[in-house]
């Protein structure tokens, strides 16, 4: 026990580390940004609203008035403590309108990653266990043709149908969950449909495939020659056997989704972290860009290490490498 304990608080240490050597990195490349954009960022952005006063403001506000490693200590010191400066748009602190609309965005995530694996994990593991048959190449159909349908098109055509023909779901607009569960379900369905669906297909061929190298390893033939029921075949060795690359897919599809469903939320009018990048890249709201891609890139880390310590939960092996 002592040393399956070690082996694990070793094993997180090394994500731990490793996510916050990513994070350093990740603070660095998201300072760059306003120092890369060509032009004045204030003026840029200050557009026809320009005056020197607001100028001067507005530059003094932002901190880009300093030198430029005093900037990178400020900004870092900064975001360390969640201080991720002021919006040149409206003047509010960044930290606040990125906090206001990650619930949209978690909702959105968490719905379409359900979906995605009601979809995928059933018909990956049908599709492996039929392989060569009908069956196989309707779900390898399905699964190709949701690959290839575009994100935005797919809403498009749900919105159509679900909202404008049958009348049966709003088209776009956003409850909180909280406020209103029932609402929430009937506003999240459409968007979370359109990323599951996406999602699902990308999820579906390689569940597949996961569920196809198991099946064919040492262990599972000799389980099948002791006579062991396929039912028992397929849940105790196959399925278990393939939870690591499964577990891969699902932690990539849902950082995937948290922090790259702009064209999903602009179409339906979701008020998450997505959309705000839009609009922030269309305002040349550099601040605002900066804390989006700096959130979105926390999130991924932290997708990734709950797969890690879900990886050493399925298989112990992986904490002793």
């Amino acid at each position: 026990m002592r040393m399956s304990l070690g082996s694990t608080a070793r094993f997180l240490g090394r994500r731990v580390l490793s996510s916050a050597v990513v994070l350093l990195g990740v603070l660095v490349v998201v300072f760059a940004i306003v120092q890369l954009v060509p032009g004045d960022p204030v003026r840029l952005a200050l557009g026809t609203r320009y005056t020197q006063e607001a100028y001067d403001a507005l530059n003094t506000a932002s901190g880009l008035d300093r030198p430029l490693m005093e900037q990178f200590f400020s900004y870092v010191g900064g975001a360390l403590t969640g201080d991720l400066g002021v919006s040149f748009r409206n003047g509010q602190p960044v930290s606040q309108l990125l906090l206001e609309r990650l619930p949209a965005t978690l909702s959105l995530a968490a719905a379409g990653i359900v979906i995605a694996l009601l979809i995928a994990v059933p018909a990956g593991i049908w599709s492996a266990l039929r392989e060569g048959r009908a069956s196989d190449a309707i779900v390898r159909l399905g699964s190709q043709a949701g690959v290839s349908i575009p994100d935005f098109w797919l809403g498009l055509l749900l919105i159509g149908l679900f909202s404008t023909t049958l009348g049966w779901l709003p088209p776009s607009g956003y409850t909180a969950l909280a406020d209103d569960p029932l609402e929430w379900l009937r506003r999240v369905a459409l968007p979370g449909l359109t990323v599951g669906l996406v999602a699902g297909a990308i999820m579906t061929r390689y569940i597949r495939s996961a569920v196809l190298d198991v099946a064919s390893a040492g262990y599972v033939r000799t389980a099948r020659s002791k006579g062991l029921a396929p039912s028992v075949v397929t849940g105790r060795h196959i399925v278990r056997g393939a939870l690591v690359p499964v577990l891969t897919i699902a932690g990539i599809q849902l950082a995937t989704i948290l922090g790259g469903v702009i064209v999903v939320e602009v179409v339906f009018a979701w008020p998450g972290l997505g959309r705000l990048v839009f609009d922030s890249v269309s305002a040349r709201d550099y601040p605002m860009i900066q804390g989006s891609v700096l959130l979105i890139a926390v999130m991924f880390l932290i997708v990734n290490l709950i797969v890690d310590v879900l990886y050493a939960v399925v298989d112990p092996r992986i904490r002793l490498a």
